[in-house]
């Protein structure tokens, strides 16, 4: 089922998500809803906050080829154990904050260590996009966003526009 997503500002999305005690079938339900809901939006990561849920629950899928198989990652608990020394750049967007985009400098190779659906423990290395990706989810499991890393300037600015979005949404839905 597809899931509403929380849109910036909203304090939902500064607040510390909890650690997952147990691997319940509502909690499998919730991360297949949450690829759905990802999928649907379209994007390649969502967390759990960004449904109005506080849980360390991220969804991901950066396999972006038009050829490929979708390669869908649900982790629960996920945490980052290792990171390189260099860094790459991407133009980060974020499903909670449509239509705005930033550079943001992230290490360039992380290791991640996290629960799986079947309560099996996993660590794996990513690299590139999927580095990032999983960086980003995992911010917001910490209440931060990708604008966070922005001058307070461009931040600002893309608040106000988001406030005004939302004002826009909401009036629409009045009618």
């Amino acid at each position: 089922m597809k899931r509403s997503i929380v849109y910036h500002p909203d304090l939902r999305l500064k607040k510390l998500c909890a650690p997952i005690s147990d691997i319940t079938d509502d909690l499998r339900q919730t991360a297949v809803d949450m690829l759905e809901t990802m999928y649907a939006a379209p994007g390649i990561g969502l967390a759990a906050p960004q449904i109005g849920m506080f849980s360390r629950v991220v969804v991901m899928d950066c396999e972006k080829r038009d050829e490929a198989q979708p390669n869908p990652i649900i982790m629960f608990n996920p945490e980052i154990t290792a990171h390189s020394e260099e860094t790459s750049v991407y133009e980060e967007g974020c499903l909670s904050i449509p239509e705005h985009f930033a550079e943001v400098t992230r290490p360039g190779e992380v290791e991640v260590a996290w629960v799986d659906m079947n309560g099996t423990c996993q660590k794996q290395g990513f690299d590139g996009l999927w580095a990032t990706c999983v960086q980003h989810e995992i911010d917001h499991l910490n209440g931060k966003l990708f604008i966070d890393y922005i001058g307070v300037i461009k931040r600002q600015m893309i608040t106000r526009k988001m406030q005004k979005f939302k004002r826009e949404l909401a009036r629409k839905k009045d009618f």
